[in-house]
């Protein structure tokens, strides 16, 4: 099975910093995950919260499998993301600092065909930061163009 899903978060890398990263499995409905594999999920405005020792994801939309007829899902809803007992305490314990956050990076398919999403521990960028991220940015793509890639 290839692994053709890969819906990123482009806008994560330049609000935040990241401290750690993890990758998590999914608890998803049948329609969810038809969905997923046809490519129709977006993970841009989402995070992800601790709530009585697990961790869910917010805000994840993914689109209605239409032909799942009346056994669909509901397009945006919290859904449970799987992580260790070391690795959620871990990120609950990490969250009790000020300015903290979990965001999801990216979503894809393992090689068993089961929905993965790697989600960072991330600190929100200040106003500079975002402009220095920029300036380099640029000052890369400038060098690429000068010197080939």
């Amino acid at each position: 099975m290839s692994s053709t899903v890969d819906i990123k978060n482009r806008r994560a890398s330049f609000e935040f910093s990241f401290l750690e990263r993890y990758t998590a499995g999914m608890v998803l409905k049948g329609s969810e995950i038809k969905s997923i594999r046809e490519g129709k999920a977006t993970i841009n405005d989402a995070h992800c919260m601790v709530h009585n020792g697990e961790l869910f994801i917010k805000g994840m939309h993914i689109a209605e499998y239409k032909n799942a007829g009346q056994y669909g899902h509901i397009p945006v809803s919290d859904r449970k993301l799987l992580l260790t007992k070391k690795e959620l305490k871990d990120l609950e314990d990490a969250l009790k600092n000020k300015g903290l956050t979990i965001i999801p990076l990216h979503l894809f398919l393992n090689k068993r065909g089961y929905a993965k999403i790697e989600i960072a521990l991330a600190k929100g960028k200040k106003t500079h930061d975002k402009r220095d991220t920029m300036k380099k940015r640029d000052t890369d793509r400038e060098i690429r163009r000068e010197f080939g890639k």
